[in-house]
């Protein structure tokens, strides 16, 4: 059934966070990052809305650009990761695309939730199901809802299992959507983030970094016409916390038993955590 619905890998004890806030203390004058830029807190959401409506209908192909088409082969590990089974209730958060929902469901999972904040990433995923000819067995069942990460439209201890790919940067506040996904999540729920991150080979890191500023802006703009949400989305990564401090966050959050794997050098990170 698919429906849409408006509205280093080890356990480790807690590191010390090496990230400082990105915004204010005072409420009122609380500024958050928008790729290098220190924008208002409160008008964050919308700009980064504006930016996935512009590309989401090249999304796939951004991220291509972006992870040399590796991306594919980090989803694959992601989901590998998680081992799917068939009792578990998945919700998947900024995966308006459908790549997570569609790899869980094809490797034994039956129930899934896709959450997007943004209505044009929904639609994408909507039209693959068609334009892929994806099926259903019977059992399984796929369902998409519009809903913010940092306020999510779910009950309490409604998730076995909750997965956000290439999206928690993208958030204003990333401490809230942590607790909100130990909120829905159910006593034993896992948690798992695959998202770029910090690039730990020497001379990788320097050319992945010629590759994000000079190369990656140029081809967004001579494909997607947009060389400024590119460079975006390229900053966003250089500011989104490192391997351990995205680590100590996860802890900050409640959550237990947090991990991670790295990604081609560090590229990419995987983080998993457990509600205990």
């Amino acid at each position: 059934m698919v429906a849409m619905v408006p509205a280093r890998t080890m356990d480790k004890q807690k590191p010390a966070a090496t990230m400082t806030s990105t915004k204010n203390e005072t409420p009122e004058h609380s500024t958050a990052s928008f790729g290098f830029r220190e924008v208002p807190a409160d008008e964050k959401q919308g700009m980064v809305r504006d930016i996935f409506d512009s590309v989401a209908v090249r999304y796939d192909l951004m991220n291509d650009l972006m992870s040399f088409g590796v991306h594919r082969l980090w989803k694959a590990a992601f989901l590998d990761w998680l081992r799917p089974r068939p009792d578990t209730t998945l919700l998947d958060i900024g995966g308006g695309t459908g790549d997570i929902a569609f790899r869980f469901l094809e490797q034994g999972g039956r129930d899934v939730t896709v959450c997007d904040i943004n209505m044009e990433m929904l639609t994408v995923g909507q039209n693959r199901v068609i334009d892929q000819g994806i099926t259903l067995k019977p059992d399984q069942h796929l369902r998409w809802v519009c809903g913010n990460a940092e306020s999510l439209p779910f009950d309490d201890n409604s998730a076995d299992a909750f997965t956000i790919a290439f999206c928690i940067r993208n958030v204003t506040h990333i401490d809230q959507a942590l607790r909100e996904a130990r909120r829905v999540l159910r006593p034993g729920g896992r948690f798992m983030c695959l998202e770029f991150s910090q690039v730990i080979l020497p001379i990788l890191d320097r050319i992945y970094d010629t590759y994000s500023f000079q190369v990656l802006p140029a081809l967004g703009e001579f494909i997607a016409q947009d060389r400024e949400a590119y460079r975006y989305l390229a900053e966003s990564i250089r500011r989104f916390p490192n391997q351990e401090a995205f680590t100590a966050m996860i802890f900050d959050a409640g959550f237990s038993q947090v991990s991670y794997r790295n990604l081609s050098g560090g590229i990419a990170a995987m983080h998993s955590a457990w509600r205990i």
